[in-house]
């Protein structure tokens, strides 16, 4: 098996917010609030407590096991999707309500689509080019690129 047949990835999963995103992945070791986690204004990790402290998740696919709380982490989601500053896409292994909440406000709010994926996240890398698709049926579609 070659190296690219070895790095393939294809994965079905389930959305909490359809949508269709790319970019490259951010895989985080530990879940993360984005109340009191992220600045919204840059997208900077500024939670001082999580390993990946002044990494940036715009534009990224930010991929973790899931989000951790608060409930106030969905208007600081929203507001990051309003300034351009979010991810251009989230891959959970666990459904989050807080941030598909966060996610579906700034879609009706501001027009501006995040998608929202729950599938196995394992064997994705940091750096790996991420695209989200629809599949048949309605289901996501997680590939590398």
């Amino acid at each position: 098996m070659s190296e690219q047949e070895s790095r393939a990835l294809n994965r079905v999963g389930t959305f909490q917010l359809a949508g269709e995103a790319q970019g490259a992945a951010l895989v985080l070791s530990q879940a993360l609030s984005f109340w009191g986690g992220i600045d919204a204004e840059t997208g900077d990790i500024t939670d001082h407590s999580h390993p990946d402290l002044g990494n940036n998740v715009a534009g990224k696919i930010l991929v973790m096991a899931s989000g951790r709380g608060s409930s106030s982490s969905s208007s600081v989601l929203a507001e990051a999707i309003r300034r351009g500053t979010a991810p251009a896409g989230i891959i959970l292994e666990r459904p989050d309500p807080i941030l598909a909440v966060g996610a579906i406000v700034a879609e009706f709010l501001y027009e501006i689509s995040m998608p929202l994926v729950v599938c196995d996240i394992s064997g994705i890398i940091s750096g790996d080019r991420i695209a989200i698709g629809l599949g048949e049926g309605a289901q996501a579609i997680v590939s590398r690129i």
